[in-house]
């Protein structure tokens, strides 16, 4: 019940934070240099062109009138108009979203179990060539940049040992897979569509990989430290020496104290895969989310440019709630 409150409470306080996001992205996106009707029609279009397309997207409305409208419309999940495409936000966006969750949910999740499993046995093993050779790979994660990573998965899975397909779309069209999510595996399992199914997770295999490489790294060294951090403690070495058996070790003194600090760093680098994707899904052309909001950058859509600020903060603030409320059920002492 506690936690109910908690998560109520929390949810009511992403009312100011989400206004605060609105607000700033909007007067943002209009500071910056560039004018989108400009972008869209070219410096050879007419004044008169460019004043009709103007008022046809409302920006030759004063300032707080826009915000006014764009207001109204948020409160109705209305994110306005494309002004590079003329359509639906709201609509172009839930049909590029699904592809990007699926693809960072399921390298997110990959890369939280092979961290968690690889860190602690590192520490349990620290300073043999096994936890050196863990923190290498750390450290070369950390360092390699994705687009260099994804592109050399490409040269080696597909060019050279033909086991992936081109990196040129999410699925194999031959399939006929009926989009329902825009998830391709999601899609496939709910209509029931074996060889769309292969099909999905054959084009998912590389960038995922890209993507658990440069995820996995930081979480790796989070664990790999506190787990360090729990083998030396007087509680465990206590423990250890009263000659409770290794699965209780293991389990109730070690994992359990080194998951502590996962869920806020897992949090975070949920977030900041979201926003990162954007260059694996150039590499790998996958049209999601991320191609989606810089293209609405590069041509100053503001609306576009506004809805994916949002909802990038949205996923920031959920995740970082989801993180709390799991912090508090592994970690008694912490009050929520």
């Amino acid at each position: 019940m506690r936690i109910l409150r908690f998560v109520v409470r929390r949810l009511l306080q992403l009312i100011p934070v989400l206004l605060g996001v609105v607000v700033l992205t909007f007067l943002i996106v209009r500071v910056l240099p560039g004018d989108p009707v400009r972008s869209i029609l070219g410096q050879n279009a007419s004044e008169a062109d460019a004043e009709a397309a103007r008022a046809r997207f409302g920006l030759d409305q004063p300032l707080w009138r826009q915000f006014l409208d764009y207001l109204g419309g948020l409160v109705t999940g209305d994110f306005g108009t494309s002004i590079q495409s003329g359509g639906s936000v709201g609509a172009e966006m839930a049909l590029r979203i699904g592809p990007t969750l699926e693809l960072v949910v399921i390298a997110v999740s990959i890369a939280l179990v092979v961290a968690t499993v690889l860190g602690v046995w590192s520490a349990r093993r620290a300073n043999s060539l096994g936890d050196h050779g863990v923190r290498i790979f750390a450290l070369v994660g950390n360092s390699i940049p994705e687009f260099w990573l994804g592109l050399v998965l490409v040269l080696v899975g597909y060019s050279m040992l033909g086991w992936f397909p081109a990196p040129s779309g999410r699925v194999d069209p031959d399939t006929n897979l009926t989009p329902l999510t825009g998830a391709g595996l999601v899609d496939a399992a709910l209509t029931g569509n074996g060889p769309a199914l292969a099909s999905a997770a054959a084009y998912l295999a590389l960038p995922v990989l890209t993507l658990v490489v440069g995820v996995m790294a930081p979480l790796l060294r989070s664990v790999r430290a506190s787990a360090l951090e729990v083998l030396n403690s007087e509680a465990y070495t206590a423990a250890a020496a009263h000659g409770l058996p290794q699965r209780t070790l293991l389990y109730g003194y070690l994992l359990r104290s080194t998951l502590l600090r996962l869920p806020a760093l897992a949090a975070l680098v949920f977030g900041t895969a979201i926003g990162s994707t954007v260059l694996v899904e150039y590499v790998f052309s996958w049209q999601g989310f991320g191609q989606w909001a810089l293209r609405g950058l590069l041509y100053r859509d503001y609306p576009v440019v506004q809805a994916s600020v949002v909802v990038i903060a949205l996923c920031y603030v959920l995740v970082f709630l989801i993180a709390d409320v799991v912090h508090a059920i592994l970690d008694p002492r912490v009050r929520i």
